[in-house]
């Protein structure tokens, strides 16, 4: 492999840590508000 794609794989690979953290973050968070959504009460 050459020096170029290693450094892509790399700055690809660490790119790609932050986003599968967040996005698990955010569809945790999204299931977690509409699963309170659910039990909500709905008169107002």
């Amino acid at each position: 492999m050459s020096t170029l794609e290693s450094v892509i794989w790399h700055v690809l690979g660490y790119a790609a840590m932050p986003v599968i953290i967040l996005s698990g973050f955010a569809g945790v968070a999204a299931v977690s508000l509409w699963l309170l959504s659910l039990g909500k009460d709905k008169e107002v």
